[in-house]
């Protein structure tokens, strides 16, 4: 008899949500302190900057080789494991006397701190099946208010103690949750028990098979790669005319990010009351519209928060239903259905901020804001594809109830 499903307390989701922040603002840590780690460190800027890449490189890298693992060990066990590792990356870098050490460091937290990947599933499967949209949408809040609190607080840590003081607390921090997660989450059994080449040529496998794991990633994709455009150039324009704002105004703005993370739960709510569809397509919609007030913030504040605003609670209400969705075309794959899903997101992230960086080279402002609105709309083209994929997914599981009832 299979043992009853664990119950997923609010102070474990919690709990879970704080360590995914954790593990994915670690990677944004360094973003705040690129002048002053050159300095002390004693190298050039564009050395310094480099970490920003190996931070990303590393994380993707993890996305692809070691999320899967979540299909093939106990998740709890890997998730701790892999928060450690991260955590012995940032005690690295919090003593790295040179800009090696420190870059190797940053290398290893990005890799490792793919633990944020494996915790998301993790919840979807602990949760009540009613509950599983509230418990990924408050797991990505978390994600999300890491990533933008990762450099406030990174900033406010080097003025009271120095750069590396943000790294060593970060690891404290680190070990701690993951602690607390080794006490509280529960053993998983493995789905997937072939070795690991084999569980990593299924990810093609997963991907051939399931129209809308392809369709939805590729929603995702598009849309994070929209605001991406955004993120990647919004600096040039707050810190030219009109607005000629400094590092500490930039960061100001960037925390009115925090509605999209409140967004997640939102939207997590409401692909548990059966809205998936709706809420999907809302979000498309304004996503699409947001570009039009951020092209008036050209000369308005007011509009580019709006604008702001939105395009970060649309990209979020897409994320957390794409998520609904893949999730259940095979709960036996979360993990692996993840690393996929997760893969294709940070692509269209890393695509996106290319195009944000070529447009506004090309044309400023109004070029990012083309750009950006041209992702946006490829994302509606996405959702009109997965439309389909629904529509043909749906007969077939029609079929297979019938039979299943007269087997």
């Amino acid at each position: 008899m299979a043992s009853p499903r664990p119950a997923l307390t609010t102070p474990v989701l919690l709990l879970m949500a704080l360590a995914t922040g954790l593990c994915v603002g670690a990677n944004y840590l360094n973003q705040p302190l690129l002048d002053t780690i050159a300095t002390a460190l004693g190298t050039s800027h564009s050395a310094a900057a480099f970490t920003v890449t190996v931070a990303q490189v590393s994380y993707a890298s993890g996305l692809l080789f070691l999320v899967p693992l979540g299909d093939m060990l106990d998740k709890r066990r890997l998730a701790v494991g892999l928060m450690i590792l991260a955590a012995s990356g940032q005690v690295a870098s919090g003593f790295a006397p040179n800009i090696a050490v420190l870059t190797v460091g940053i290398a290893i937290t990005g890799l490792f701190s793919v633990a944020a990947q494996v915790l998301v599933p993790f919840a979807a499967a602990l949760a009540e099946p009613e509950r599983s949209g509230r418990a990924v949408g408050t797991v990505m809040s978390g994600l999300l208010l890491g990533i933008l609190s990762a450099r406030s607080i990174a900033g406010l840590l080097a003025e009271l103690g120095g750069w590396a003081t943000v790294y060593r607390a970060g690891a404290v921090a680190l070990i701690v949750v993951a602690a607390a997660l080794w006490w509280t989450l529960p053993a998983s059994r493995p789905t997937a028990h072939a070795g690991y080449p084999a569980t990593l040529r299924s990810l093609g496998t997963l991907v051939r098979t399931h129209r809308r794991l392809r369709t939805r990633a590729l929603l995702g994709a598009s849309s994070f790669a929209s605001v991406a455009a955004l993120f990647s150039t919004m600096t040039f324009l707050l810190a030219g005319e009109p607005y000629g704002f400094g590092d500490a105004q930039i960061g100001l703005v960037g925390l009115a990010g925090i509605a999209g993370a409140l967004a997640a739960n939102a939207a997590g709510r409401a692909a548990d009351g059966g809205h998936i569809r709706l809420t999907t397509g809302i979000s498309v919609v304004v996503l699409v519209a947001s570009w039009a007030a951020l092209a008036a913030g050209a000369h308005s504040l007011t509009w580019f928060l709006i604008g702001f605003v939105a395009v970060d609670l649309a990209v979020q209400g897409v994320h957390i239903t794409n998520q609904n969705v893949v999730y259940a075309l095979e709960p036996a794959a979360r993990a692996r259905i993840n690393s996929v899903y997760m893969t294709m997101y940070f692509v269209g992230g890393a695509s996106g901020s290319a195009i944000g960086a070529v447009a506004w080279s090309a044309a400023g402002w109004s070029g990012a804001c083309v750009a950006g609105a041209a992702l946006a709309v490829a994302s509606a083209g996405a959702w009109v594809l997965d439309l389909r994929a629904a529509r043909r997914a749906a007969p077939a599981r029609s079929q297979e109830e019938t039979a299943a009832v007269r087997g």
